[in-house]
């Protein structure tokens, strides 16, 4: 009877497509901006994770999230160092800062300043150069993740239509900080973040000549635990001595990701997006397997009319239920991914958690669940003789 069921689905074709287009559609709509959510959230935190020797980040404690500004001053560096369980800790400067590119035109970077002495807090991915490199005179390494957008460099030549020819920075160019000369010693390669500023990396020493002269301009403190202490046991006491914030580098992406979900409209639109494809896939189909099961009242009915209980008719709805969905969301899951690797990663922030396909079969089992126990309430309330009279 099992086997009948499968068949009945199968051979109402237009049907049977209507609802694998409505499960399809609705697995790919949440898959897909859930995705490219995740996506955009993970890059809001991507400097902490580019910054991987730091065991603990010490900040302002009014400061919301890691590209938020509130410098500390210099003496909280030393106190920093005198709590128990410190290894090391090293200053870092994070602020956006003017440029002026090669051929004259203008933009906007965004200057890591690192400890000078360890280079602690410096790219860990180098395409050209070393991060030692960076103890030359007036040197900066870039980042290569927006040499093809923003920070491009003019050749001195022009193409037949008489227009510069622009090509990516690379080790050698020459730029102003600030109206600083620097000159790029390497090129390294970050993971996309959420800022649309270039970074650039200099020593913490040449970053404070590049910036305006102010009273505070440390933005962090970087914590290395000694071996057996533990980061979070160490982070309470950095805040209960020093009265500032120390966070481990989780935590810390998970404030800066909560910032920008509060702070934001951002979870709101793509909320809406992904209840759009719920309810699509609900009025799609909800509806075509509730008039398949309509279409199909008379042979079950014929089937109770020869012994089949309600159990069995139930579970052969159930059945044709459940074999849809699944067809519907390898589908849809396949449509999402296939459309997330397609996509240059540095433009589309596309990122596919395991948790992602579950939230996904959960939605499409609700879809299904909810069409079935309308339709089963058709079969049960089934008289068999009213297939006989009609």
């Amino acid at each position: 009877m099992l086997r009948i069921a499968i068949k009945m689905l199968f051979g109402d074709g237009a049907r049977f497509y209507g609802i694998l287009l409505g499960l399809a559609f609705a697995s790919l709509l949440i898959a897909q901006q859930s995705s490219i959510f995740v996506g955009l959230m993970s890059r809001t935190s991507a400097f902490i994770r580019d910054t991987p020797q730091a065991d603990i980040w010490v900040t302002d404690p009014d400061l919301l999230s890691v590209d938020d500004a509130k410098a500390l001053r210099d003496t909280d560096l030393q106190r920093v160092r005198g709590v128990p369980g410190v290894a090391w800790a090293v200053p870092l400067f994070k602020g956006l800062l003017g440029v002026k590119l090669g051929d004259g035109r203008r933009t906007v970077c965004e200057v890591v300043g690192i400890d000078d002495a360890t280079l602690i807090g410096g790219p860990h991915t180098m395409l050209d150069g070393q991060v030692a490199d960076l103890r030359q005179a007036d040197a900066v390494i870039v980042d290569n993740r927006r040499l093809a957008r923003e920070l491009r460099m003019a050749t001195g030549e022009r193409g037949p239509d008489g227009k510069p020819v622009y090509r990516p920075m690379r080790v050698g160019d020459e730029m102003e900080l600030n109206e600083r000369r620097a000159v790029v010693v390497g090129i390294c390669d970050n993971g996309e973040s959420f800022q649309y500023a270039p970074q650039v990396y200099t020593t913490y020493s040449r970053a404070l000549q590049f910036q305006p002269a102010v009273r505070r301009v440390m933005s962090m403190v970087l914590v290395k635990a000694e071996p057996g202490h533990d980061p979070t046991e160490l982070a309470r006491r950095i805040e209960e001595r020093t009265g500032l914030s120390a966070l481990p580098a989780s935590p810390f992406e998970w404030k800066t990701i909560g910032f920008w979900m509060r702070e934001t409209g951002i979870p709101i639109n793509f909320g809406i997006a992904i209840a759009l494809g719920f309810f699509v896939g609900v009025a799609i189909a909800g509806q075509m397997f509730y008039n398949f099961t309509l279409e199909n009242l008379k042979y079950f009915g014929a089937m109770k009319a020869m012994g089949a209980s309600s159990w069995l008719l139930l579970r052969m709805v159930a059945l044709q239920g459940v074999v849809a969905g699944a067809i519907g969301l390898g589908l849809g899951l396949g449509l999402a991914s296939a459309f997330g690797l397609s996509n240059n990663p540095d433009r589309l922030a596309f990122v596919m958690t395991w948790h992602i396909p579950v939230i996904t079969a959960g939605a499409v089992l609700v879809i299904v669940v909810g069409a079935s126990l309308i339709s089963m309430i058709r079969v049960i309330r089934l008289d068999p003789k009213s297939v006989f009279q009609g």
